[in-house]
């Protein structure tokens, strides 16, 4: 198995181009693919739109501070995706913890790839 077909570690998404963890200790990472357009997620975050022409939702930002989170896990929490687990996770650099939605209650990343 090369390193290609490897499986991705969600917890590294993104982090080679991060701002430092302290500037922005929080992070989404968004299963795209799963997402049907439901719309909620830009109901409830200013950091969320839905694209009416591809009928998919997209974050303003990726990595955020604490300022921005309540919003954040809001729209990670009512995402109605996957079988109302939701496409949107919130996580906690420093800890490497699922915030939102957090199905398993433990802060295990619960992202479907």
């Amino acid at each position: 198995m090369t390193e290609a077909d490897e499986p991705v570690d969600p917890s590294e998404v993104g982090e080679q181009n991060a701002p430092p963890v302290e500037e922005k200790p929080y992070k989404i990472i968004f299963e795209a693919n799963k997402c049907f357009g439901a719309g909620k997620c830009a109901e409830m975050s200013t950091n969320w739109s839905l694209d009416l022409d591809t009928g998919v939702a997209k974050p303003e930002t990726y990595f955020f501070g604490e300022d921005e989170l309540d919003h954040n896990v809001a729209a990670a929490d009512i995402c109605p995706a996957k079988k109302g687990r939701g496409v949107i996770h919130v996580v906690d650099r420093r800890a490497n913890e699922e915030i939102a939605p957090d199905p398993a209650g433990d802060g295990s990343l619960s992202v479907d790839w």
